[in-house]
């Protein structure tokens, strides 16, 4: 830029020759500079606060925009954003064979406090206290009172509560949505679903994850998005369920037993139809676990999976049937039973005196611990070890339950010729009741084995041979002269041949060696209808005693049978099984007229 002088040459010397004082030259342009810098000044200020103004107004109209938006929407609580993985809170459903809920979710709300938004904490104290007695008052004024910025209150509420809640009309009580895991039908199944909790939590979701059961065992696939919502389908029925814990919670109290359980397995697909552990809980409020005393005593604890015992004389068909299978005896084979048997200083005694021989059937009808003693030591330790170990008694069942691995059998730590013998009438080593299950519908299926499972399967299991199936059958027809002339009489069901074998066995002492004298594990393995088998059921009393006598009846036949056989009575027609009822003879009949 070029500037002017503020005192040219040429006017001074002009305004000199005229006389003029040069002075006022330079003041003239002084003031016009100063003028040309004063309107450039006021055109950027100009520029400036019309850049300004039309900030304002753009803002105002999107500040506008906005307020209208939110009017229009529907109201909802503020939810907080966190960086990270988002919370996954959609679970799939579980259902029965037949597509009934077992497990589902539902919608619910949270309960929250923001303390330092609260006007009156003390009001909010009192009001909450009246929906929420259970709350401890003085720890939450103290809380609302404190430094605290944010604190749970409850993780999960009812619509009702929910109102009532906003009824308190405290700002600093706010709601959060999430989804509950819910079982419609109670304890219904209860140690088989086993339950869920919450995982990771935010205020506007939460994370359900299995604790125990299948929701545990197949956490993962029931949290999977790439499912997209498929059902996990169990072997159960609820029907079959709901009726099998009705009748063996009815069989308990009568028996005077404390605990029970019961597995009825499809002895060709392994499923299970249903299993019962009682006592029981309510997954909806699972309790805690026992921190103290017998952990066998807590209601979370599953007798059907986890429980071993000392099953008893159930397990003499296993013997028999190996002797059989190996061409030692046939099933009319005579076997001494002169007792007592004496192996060292031990002595093996039956529950009566059965004379000097019986046939091998009858080993198993009178239930002869003698004759069966006397068959396994044919066997010898090595094959029946390898026998019972091809029936799966010496692992822990297959079951998809995280519980499954804790049910490991008990084994003899020397497998000894006086433990083959023990073992073959049911003592010296511990199996759970689904154990059994498993061992009794490979027997009786026809010879193959089976594993137990807890998903639906529609084709029979191709396992591997572990009997003839000549054998198979004549140990069916076994055990079904045990419930028409031996020990299981009660066990008859009109129109379905039951077959079955009792088992009482002493339970041993928790504190030091040796067995109870008046205490027993009473059990009925059967499988019905014995000539053409579809189904297995184990029934077990923990210590039982049937009191309607002179003296307490303790034994299977008078516990655990009839218990197994109203619920045969009961499920069988559940099952679709038609009662088969002889037709009577007909009569002959003359027609004639008057």
């Amino acid at each position: 830029m070029i500037r002017t002088p503020l005192r040219p040459l040429a006017r001074v010397l002009k305004a000199r020759a005229k006389g003029e004082n040069p002075d006022a030259i330079e003041a003239e342009n002084r003031a016009r500079r100063h003028e040309a810098v004063a309107d450039k000044q006021r055109d950027r200020a100009e520029g400036r606060l019309l850049v300004l103004g039309l900030g304002f107004f753009c803002a105002f109209a999107l500040i506008g925009l906005r307020m209208g938006a939110l009017a229009a929407s529907a109201p909802e609580e503020p939810r907080a954003a966190v960086a990270g993985n988002p919370i996954i809170g959609q679970r799939s459903d579980i259902v029965d064979r037949n597509g009934r809920i077992l497990a589902t979710n539902l919608q619910t709300y949270s309960l929250y406090a923001h303390p330092r938004e609260m006007v009156d904490p003390e009001n909010a104290v009192n009001g909450l206290m009246e929906i929420f007695p259970e709350l401890d008052a003085e720890k939450l004024l103290a809380d609302f009172t404190g430094d605290r910025r944010f604190l749970w209150i409850r993780r999960q509420i009812s619509p009702e509560q929910m109102q009532a809640v906003h009824d308190i009309g405290s700002p600093g009580l706010l709601f959060g949505p999430r989804e509950m895991r819910l079982y419609p039908n109670g304890p219904i199944a209860a140690h088989i679903l086993g339950g869920a909790s919450y995982g990771r939590e935010g205020v506007s979701s939460a994370e359900v994850i299995g604790v125990a059961g299948v929701e545990r065992q197949f956490d993962d696939f029931l949290r999977d998005p790439a499912n997209e919502g498929a059902p996990l389908e169990l072997s159960l029925d609820l029907t079959v369920q709901a009726a099998s814990e009705q009748v063996l919670a009815g069989g308990m109290s009568i028996m005077n037993a404390k605990g029970a359980a019961s597995v009825l397995m499809d002895i060709y697909t392994g499923e299970i139809v249903s299993m019962v552990s009682l006592p029981d809980f309510d997954p909806n409020n699972r309790p805690r676990v026992l921190t103290s005393g017998d952990q066998t005593d807590s209601p979370l604890f599953n007798r059907a999976v986890q429980g071993v015992y000392e099953l008893g004389s159930v397990f003499k068909i296993f013997a028999i049937a190996q002797a059989m299978e190996l061409g030692l005896v046939s099933d009319d084979t005579m076997i001494d039973t002169e007792g007592p048997l004496r192996w060292g200083p031990f002595r093996i005694r039956d529950f009566k005196d059965y004379g000097p021989q019986l046939s091998t059937t009858d080993v198993i009808v009178k239930s002869s611990n003698i004759g069966t003693a006397r068959i396994a030591m044919q066997i010898g330790a090595e094959r029946q070890r390898e026998f019972l170990d091809s029936l799966g008694f010496l692992e822990p069942t297959p079951l998809e339950m995280v519980e499954a691995p804790t049910g490991r059998p008990l084994l003899p730590s020397n497998w000894s010729e006086i433990s083959t013998m023990t073992i073959s009438y049911g003592h010296g080593l511990s199996t759970s009741p689904v154990h059994l299950a498993a061992g009794y519908a490979s027997l009786l299926n026809g010879g193959t084995r089976i594993e137990p499972t807890l998903l639906r399967r529609d084709d029979p299991q191709l396992g591997p041979r572990v009997v003839s199936a000549e054998v198979s059958v004549l140990a069916r027809q076994m055990l079904r002269q045990v419930v028409t002339r031996g020990t299981a009489s009660f066990g008859e069901v009109q129109g379905y041949a039951v077959g079955g074998k009792t088992g009482t066995a002493d339970k041993p002492r928790t504190n030091g060696g040796g067995y109870y004298e008046d205490k027993v594990i009473s059990t009925f393995a059967s499988v019905f209808p014995a000539n053409d088998p579809r189904y297995v059921l184990i029934v077990t009393l923990d210590e039982p005693s049937e009191n309607s006598g002179a003296e307490p009846r303790r034994t299977a036949g008078w516990t655990a049978v009839p218990v197994a056989a109203e619920m045969i009575r009961r499920v069988a027609p559940l099952l679709g099984l038609r009662p088969q009822v002889d037709s009577p003879q007909q009569v002959g009949v003359t027609l004639t007229s008057n």
